[in-house]
């Protein structure tokens, strides 16, 4: 797996993956640049997660050629806290720079977590939790980050909480993101562009032309959403359902 020095953070050409005769991903081709976020959509099984944990280097199996940056992190849906671990410990997890102790107190703070450091996994909820474990992504200071359903164990009013400091984190960091995701909704509100996974290929690229922040109400939302959803064919409406079926 190579690494880039240009403006695009990931290059990825003809991507394949076989899983005994299950053919996953059939030559998928993906391209990042630098501070972009592209949000990765799909039914599932498409290969969405096969795709993000190719590009994390998680999986030396797939054909193609991929290049990505040495600095990359990854938050999966899954905190995976070290449970014997305090907070900050889990955060600073294989840093081994000198500033490692500033470093976490910062990306801590980052998240809302500023007096937490000395606290135990067991003891944070799981919104919580999942901000430790964007905190741990950021002390790598990472070029992309890889992020596979991250808030999809969340509930409904921590999820918007979380899709609210991804925003401001991008901002203030410019990281290329990936974000795999099967919520619509968030892929319009944080990503500059939808990529839609079907039968083991890129079936559609959208671009995002929203200004940010970005609302569900917002002009166009809906005209994308419902574009996105019919891409993915699932009904816009309990209406469209009864239809079908």
């Amino acid at each position: 797996m190579a690494t880039r020095t240009s403006s695009l953070v990931v290059e990825a050409a003809g991507v394949r993956r076989s899983f005994g005769d299950t053919v996953v991903l059939d030559g998928v081709d993906v391209s990042i640049d630098r501070g972009e976020v592209v949000a990765l959509l799909g039914a599932s099984g498409s290969g969405k997660s096969t795709l993000l944990r190719i590009l994390a280097g998680l999986d030396e199996e797939a054909g193609g050629s991929v290049s990505v940056p040495a600095s990359r992190a990854v938050v999966f849906q899954e905190h995976r806290l070290l449970p014997w671990k305090r907070v900050a410990d889990n955060v600073a997890l294989g840093v081994r720079t000198g500033d490692a102790a500033q470093r976490t107190a910062d990306a801590l703070a980052e998240v809302g977590l500023a007096d937490r450091g000395g606290a135990w996994p067991a003891e944070l909820s799981g919104g919580q939790s999942q901000r430790v474990a964007i905190a741990r992504a950021l002390i790598r200071r990472p070029d992309l980050l890889l992020l596979d359903e991250p808030f999809g164990a969340l509930d409904a009013l921590n999820r918007l909480k979380m899709q609210a400091l991804f925003g401001r984190l991008r901002a203030a960091h410019g990281f290329a993101a990936l974000l795999v995701t099967h919520d619509v909704d968030e892929a319009i509100l944080l990503a500059d562009r939808l990529l839609v996974l079907d039968g083991g290929r890129i079936a559609e690229t959208i671009e995002v032309d929203l200004d940010h922040p970005r609302a569900v109400d917002a002009p166009g939302f809906g005209a994308l959403r419902r574009r996105l959803l019919t891409l993915l064919r699932v009904p816009a409406s309990p209406d469209e359902e009864q239809n079908e079926e």
